[in-house]
């Protein structure tokens, strides 16, 4: 589960990570209001308006503007509210932004020159051990820099068992050429961060940038959290903070039905019950000269209301021009797939896209009758090959 900005820097802070402090906004007088308190606090004359979008390259969308006087703040608050953002990781269409984070100017004039640096926190499943990976060319191109200068991306791996250690933490700052107050201060940031990032169950902390600020001080300017959907039980507050309009909305039913669901760019939708299954199921289709549309698991309980569910998810996507169900019957039994397949077919009524059904395990064969003497246009196969000869026959047509 991805949090905005805004929910990421409220975690870190109470983890006591400095950040660059703001306030959310979701129009433009509550972002004059927002300006307001940070002038209070901090003594700021300037602020920073970012769109709150589950996406990076915020910046080169023009999605983050610079506010120099309440004026500009204003006309960037309302010019950003509402905008269809588009960046490098969105779509064509772009997201649409309902609230920003105005936060505080960090980058004002003092004894020494800021620099942003790049750090992240994740696992790494091959070594099974939480791993920093930082840089000291942080900013908007560190895609760039890991590609043309791989030699300034830095990794630290740190022992679950063990936390990080103060000799990794100063290994850290050292390695970023910090020294002095500086240093005391990446130190405690680090610790802090990886603090946070275990006491969460986080799956991935991505601050880019770090800011060592002018007068030495080590804030997180962005701050980009993943949480491990399987601890959300663990943390009912943080389950809260889910933004589903953030998500697509066939993601988001699925989900709520217990489906596991995965929308894929291909034409040929599937539905099997297992993930195993699922994978040798969209193996077939792409030997059979079609592409998967979706990855969907409907578990070991497809009853003619979860078929129904997934049809009604399936159908949304215009992709699909062929649906191919592949159910093994060990737990649940063919027959009952079958039943729940004709009954949702009728409750759906006539299909746009070609159906083919292929149960095997317990009671095949009476499923198998069972679909065939239903009198609708669903075509029913035994073999992996058999079903694999439709789908190929149905797209040819």
């Amino acid at each position: 589960m991805n949090l905005h900005e805004y929910q990421s820097k409220e975690i870190l802070s109470k983890y006591g990570v400095a950040i660059q402090r703001g306030f959310v906004a979701n129009n433009a007088d509550e972002a004059v209001e927002a300006a307001g308190k940070l002038k209070e606090m901090t003594g700021s004359e300037g602020w920073v308006v970012k769109a709150q979008v589950h996406a990076g390259g915020r910046g080169k969308g023009g999605g983050v503007k610079f506010s120099p006087n309440i004026d500009k703040l204003k006309e960037n608050a309302q010019n950003i509210i509402g905008m269809m953002l588009v960046t490098p990781q969105t779509s064509a269409e772009g997201k649409l932004v309902n609230s920003v984070l105005v936060a505080e100017d960090v980058y004002y004039p003092g004894e020494t020159e800021t620099k942003e640096f790049y750090v992240s926190i994740l696992l790494d499943r091959a070594q099974n051990k939480n791993t920093v990976v930082y840089s000291t060319e942080g900013g908007m191109d560190i895609e760039h820099v890991a590609e043309v200068t791989p030699h300034l991306i830095h990794k630290e791996t740190i022992d679950p068992a063990l936390g990080l250690q103060g000799f990794q933490a100063r290994k850290i700052a050292f390695n970023l050429g910090l020294e002095g107050n500086a240093f005391k201060e990446f130190t405690k940031f680090i610790t802090s961060l990886y603090n946070a990032y275990v006491g969460i169950d986080a799956s991935l902390f991505e601050i880019n940038p770090v800011l060592k600020t002018s007068d030495n001080k080590i804030i997180a300017v962005d701050a980009k959290v993943t949480l491990d959907d399987n601890s959300l039980y663990r943390h009912k507050d943080l389950a809260e903070l889910r933004d589903k309009r953030e998500e697509d909305p066939m993601d988001v039913e699925a989900g709520e039905a217990g489906l596991n669901f995965v929308k894929l760019d291909g034409d040929v939708a599937c539905m099997v019950n297992g993930a195993g299954l699922a994978m040798a199921t969209m193996d077939m289709i792409k030997l059979s000269g079609g592409n998967p549309a979706n990855f969907l698991d409907v578990g070991g309980t497809a009853d003619a209301q979860r078929v129904k569910t997934a049809f009604d998810i399936i159908l949304k996507d215009a992709n699909v021009k062929a649906i191919l169900i592949n159910i093994f019957g060990g737990i649940v039994r063919c027959d009952r797939v079958a039943q729940g397949v004709v009954d949702a077919y009728k409750e759906i009524g006539q299909f746009p896209v070609p159906l083919i059904v292929r149960l095997q395990g317990t009671n095949a064969e009476e499923a198998k009758k069972l679909i065939d003497e239903a009198g609708l246009p669903i075509h029913s196969a035994i073999t992996l090959e058999e079903a694999a000869g439709k789908v190929k026959e149905l797209l040819a047509k």
